[in-house]
């Protein structure tokens, strides 16, 4: 993939962090980009502190241009724009207060990126940076609206979840600037629109996020008997926080216990929830049945998956108004020829189609949630059909190479109408 049939296409890519556990869905775009030609150089707003990272990480962060919030350099940047652009820089600097106001969060977090994001922006610029593309629909994307309006250089942004359903000061503003916007939802697309009074529909298109499927695959035929008393083995892989629901399949897994089925669960991830988890779980007696397992690597999450029998993502709306966009771990899931339970909620009915890819339950519904259960664990033809149509549907829509050769394409149209 070229810009111009002659050079290679270098991309900008600014996440809020890096690296995070958390985000494969950036790392795998970024690696799919790379396998494609795509020179991406990579601009993370903050440098994550993590002792466990994605193992294809580490040669990405030797490379990243981490910076500082000021420094001497930082400093000298931004007093070269001063003195040779004082019109664009000052005239920046307004935008974005103008865009911020009314919100502390983006106003402190959009002057306080500034300049290290106008040194950056310098930066891409000497490089010769053809495109910015930014990960999130909040600082992230801010930090492209400064680069272009700095020094030209065209932007793009990905809107996924909490980024776009809390807080969505300055969002019009920045697609009215940006060359295109992706969501990775049609849910996330119409929001998009709608808070821009119908305005730049055009340019908000749908590409979803997704996974590696050659590294997501079926293990072979999951061995759970019709049995009453069989042991069904679920599993729910997520940061321990309000807007992934897991206090409802916990209480899940207690309904079931007292209905007489025998169930275990792992929780993958950590949070700010867990010691409310913990206290829940020895309220209810469900420590044997509960487990803990802390933060994982992909390829350790990939080995969860194939010993397990369910994947639940119990997602809800918090009162703040966050919620999931598309959860990735979903993807991985079906990919791996798992059945899935999740909400009925945002985008999720894009990628689970109801009693065909998956099963949907209402949000915060126990009861729900359980019947669910127990009809994965009851049902052995369910189990065959679901898994089949979940490893079809990710396959089709949600395989993170072909997303990204979309993406590559995007970049590559961009850059070619920017150049004639």
């Amino acid at each position: 993939m070229t810009a111009d049939g002659e050079g290679k296409l270098r991309v900008a890519y600014v996440m809020s962090r890096f690296p995070r556990l958390t985000e494969t869905f950036v790392l795998s775009e970024i690696l799919a980009l790379k396998e494609q030609g795509v020179d991406v150089q990579l601009y993370p707003l903050l440098r994550e502190k993590a002792n466990v990272v994605q193992p294809e990480t580490m040669a990405l962060v030797e490379t990243a241009h981490f910076q500082p919030f000021l420094s001497a350099r930082i400093l000298r940047s931004n007093l070269r724009l001063l003195r040779r652009r004082p019109r664009t820089y000052l005239g920046t600097l307004a935008a974005v207060m103008r865009a911020t106001w009314g919100s502390r969060n983006f106003m402190v977090g959009g002057l306080a990126i500034f300049a290290k994001v106008a040194h950056n922006a310098l930066e891409m610029a000497r490089t010769n940076v053809t495109h910015v593309h930014c990960h999130f629909a909040n600082h992230p994307a801010l930090a492209g609206f400064i680069v272009h309006r700095l020094v030209g250089i065209p932007y793009s942004f990905t809107a996924h979840g909490s980024d776009l359903h809390v807080d969505r000061h300055g969002l019009v503003p920045k697609v009215a600037e940006a060359a295109f916007v992706v969501a990775i939802s049609r849910y996330n697309r119409q929001l998009i629109i709608e808070e821009c009074g119908g305005r730049w529909a055009d340019k908000v298109e749908v590409i979803h996020c997704g996974v590696q499927t050659d590294r997501f695959q079926p293990a072979g035929p999951r061995e759970v008997s019709e049995g009453h008393h069989d042991r069904l083995r679920i599993v729910c892989i997520g940061t321990l926080h309000e807007v992934k629901g897991q206090r409802y399949l916990v209480e899940a897994c207690a309904r079931l216990l007292r209905s007489g089925l025998d169930v275990s669960c792992q929780l993958v991830g950590e949070g700010p929830d867990r010691e409310m988890l913990e206290r829940q779980i020895d309220a209810a007696g469900l420590n044997a049945v509960v487990r803990f397992e802390g933060l994982k690597t992909q390829p350790e999450i990939a080995g969860i998956l194939t010993a397990a029998d369910v994947l639940v993502a119990p997602s809800v709306p918090t009162k703040s108004g966050k919620r999931e966009g598309i959860p990735v771990v979903l993807m991985e899931a079906m990919s791996s020829g798992l059945p899935v339970i999740a909400s009925d909620i945002s985008g999720i009915p894009e990628l689970v189609t109801a009693e065909r890819s998956g099963l949907l339950v209402p949000p915060r519904d126990a009861a729900a949630l359980a019947d669910a259960l127990r009809r994965i664990h009851d049902d052995p033809e369910l189990r065959r059909c679901l898994a089949e149509a979940g490893r079809d549907a990710v396959a089709a829509e949600f395989d993170a190479r072909t997303n990204a050769a979309r993406l590559a394409t995007r970049f590559a149209r961009q850059t070619r109408r920017i150049a004639t």
